[in-house]
Parts: structure tokens; sequence; C-alpha cells
């Protein structure tokens, strides 16, 4: 157990380093509510018993935006998970269960396809808590941050959410809102959860985005009346 303590403590150490300058919708307390979420997820889906998992689901909830395509400086940077994994010596079964959940966990590599077929119960706890960060009050929160970051419009009722979306037309953000990132991804998230437990706690956090935009909208278009 004291050798895992040490490992999570240098991810920890790992995450603030790599990721301190980043805005806050991808910044370490967002690391810190994926573990946690995650953790708690494991334990809710009986993992509390096997150690290996618990370590497995952590670290990779720690390290899963490090290399972030987003935030990359260098193109070195997409090794960095990779390398620390090497030097803090964990064994190679570990080392390629936590790469493979960290490979497949964004929403563009779902549009794409690489998510889909079989599915750890590991990697849909760790996937499950990211994306309950982006959800609920928390994800309105990290949207508009991110939004406000990269001087994304606001909200435009002349430009429309983009339907079926393909991998490569997710990753480009020219011409689109802030609000349409709700609409594009972060309402379909619910439906995308892997495990009960995520399903079970996206229900509530998904119904308040559902009234935030109903209200974002009345007091756009100034009426009483939802309009989109």
């Amino acid at each position: 157990m004291g050798r895992s303590r040490e490992i999570i403590d240098k991810a920890e150490n790992l995450v603030e380093r790599s990721m301190k300058g980043n805005d806050p919708s991808h910044d370490p307390p967002h690391v810190w509510r994926v573990r946690d979420l995650a953790l708690s997820l494991a334990r809710d889906q009986g993992l509390s018993s096997n150690p290996d998992s618990m370590l497995v689901i952590e670290l990779a909830a720690l390290l899963h935006d490090i290399g972030d395509y987003k935030y990359l400086k260098d193109p070195s940077e997409e090794n960095i998970v990779e390398n620390f994994l090497e030097e803090v010596g964990l064994e190679e079964h570990k080392k390629m269960r936590i790469l493979s959940i960290i490979k497949r966990m964004g929403f563009k590599d779902e549009l794409a396809g690489l998510a889909t077929g079989e599915n750890s119960l590991e990697f849909g706890i760790v996937q499950d808590a990211d994306r309950l960060d982006a959800i609920g009050a928390i994800g309105i929160a990290r949207c508009f941050a991110f939004g406000g970051s990269r001087n994304i419009v606001l909200h435009n009722p002349a430009i429309l959410p983009r339907s079926d979306l393909s991998k490569d037309q997710y990753m480009k953000k020219e011409d689109q809102t802030v609000v349409n990132h709700f609409h594009e991804k972060l309402l379909k998230l619910k439906d995308f959860m892997k495990t009960e437990a995520g399903r079970k706690r996206a229900e509530k956090r998904h119904k308040f985005m559902e009234e935030f935009l109903k209200e974002f909208y009345q007091e756009w278009h100034g009426t009483g009346e939802l309009e989109y």
C-alpha cells in the first residue's frame, strides 16, 4: 500500500506541474474531482475490495488530461504519461490498462468509434467520472470558462448546433458558440454513460442543464417563453 501511495503522490505532483497554467475548465481541481468521482463510482460498482483496479482507476483519472490536444505546447508532451508510468516502475499490465483507458476516453474518440466495442469496467468508471464533471452545475461553469478562455461567442441564434458530428468536425471549433456545445456534446453525455452508477448520477446533472438552458434562452430573448 505504501508504494501505491508513493506513485499516487507523484502523479498528483505531475498534475500540478503539467496543468497549473490551464484555464479553469481543465485545471488540477478538475482532475481532483474526476479522481474522487471515479473512486466513488468504483465503490458503487463493487471494486473497493480490488486494490489493483482501484489503483488503475485512480491513476487513470489523475493522468487522463495530461497531454490533452487542446493544451499541447510541444508534440513531446503527448508522451508525458507513458514516460511517467515507466519512471515510477508500474507493472506492465497496470500501465497498459491505464494507457488504454486514457487513449479512448475522449468524446472525439466516441464519435470516431474508438470507444465502442468491449470496454472494461475500469474504463467505464473513469470515463463516466470525467463526463459527470462535464455536466450539471460544474459542467456549465467549465463550459463557459473554456469558451471565455478561447474567446468563443457566447450565443448567436443564427449559428445552429451541428448535428451528426464527425471527429474532425468536433475538433474544429470555428464559427461555433459556447451554448451550442451543450447541444453538440453535453446534453448527449447522459446516454453515453457506461456504468449503472454513472447513469444514475448523470440524471440529476442532466436535468439541471436543461433547466439552465431554458432559463438562458428566456433571458436571451427577453421573453417569458422558451425560444430556440
